[in-house]
């Protein structure tokens, strides 16, 4: 969700350079989510929930099942508001397949990883929700499309009103009771649902933020580079 404050931090230029920075964004924070699985304490909500579910379906990915859930999320924008919903809406299918392709190869890439101390794992953990973090502010800065679990969390703001971050809280809440219903359904107990769960909650918004000040600090420091390189004679 963009707000003015951070409106200079959005990329309103040239489209193939926003493409780029928008898949490079997918790539980074699929490899970043592939990681703090691999730490094995812990991962967001959505993760837990399609993790799980390659337990209880083992033939089938996780990319897959990412993919799965966004198109459920997208029917269900479709029914929240469906004289609001419009073909383009049909488009946040692409980057959310371009998402499930990119996760499968990141799993794959890093499956060799196995740490076993705990403290390795908790700043494997720290280091995979940073990278995360910087994938989900180059999608933001990129300002193309939504993915639809991001498009429904929108919808559902612009008809209730409510705010957007209480509007994902109950929707990652939700996916998280799932997951733990469907581990103790069919599994036995909750996966995946641990200390790591809580740290990402926190620290993925708060890495995004970090994100956004350099940025504008950069960004200050280049538009005064030329003023000081060449002062105005008074």
């Amino acid at each position: 969700m963009q707000h003015d404050k951070d409106a200079g931090v959005i990329d309103t230029g040239n489209k193939v350079r926003r493409w780029i920075t928008y898949v490079a964004g997918i790539y980074i924070l699929t490899l970043g989510l592939s990681l703090a699985i691999r730490a094995g304490i812990g991962i967001s909500p959505q993760s837990s929930l399609t993790r799980t579910m390659t337990l209880v379906l083992p033939p089938l990915t996780q990319g897959t099942f990412n993919l799965m859930l966004e198109v459920i999320m997208l029917g269900l924008t479709f029914l929240v508001r469906p004289r609001a919903f419009r073909a383009a809406n049909l488009l946040s299918m692409i980057p959310a397949l371009v998402l499930a392709a990119l996760l499968d190869f990141n799993l794959m890439v890093t499956k060799w990883i196995h740490l076993g101390p705990y403290a390795a794992n908790l700043v494997l953990l720290f280091f995979a929700d940073a990278m995360l973090a910087f994938g989900l502010f180059l999608m933001i800065r990129a300002n193309l499309v939504l993915m639809p679990i991001d498009l429904f969390v929108n919808t559902v703001q612009q008809k209730t009103g409510r705010k957007w971050g209480n509007i994902k809280t109950v929707s990652d809440c939700t996916l998280l009771a799932l997951s733990a219903s469907i581990g103790l359904i069919f599994l036995g107990a909750p996966h995946f649902i641990r200390e790591g769960t809580i740290v990402n909650a926190v620290l993925v918004g708060q890495y995004i933020k970090l994100y956004f000040f350099l940025y504008e600090k950069y960004a200050a420091r280049k538009t005064l580079a030329p003023e000081l390189a060449h002062p105005v004679a008074d």
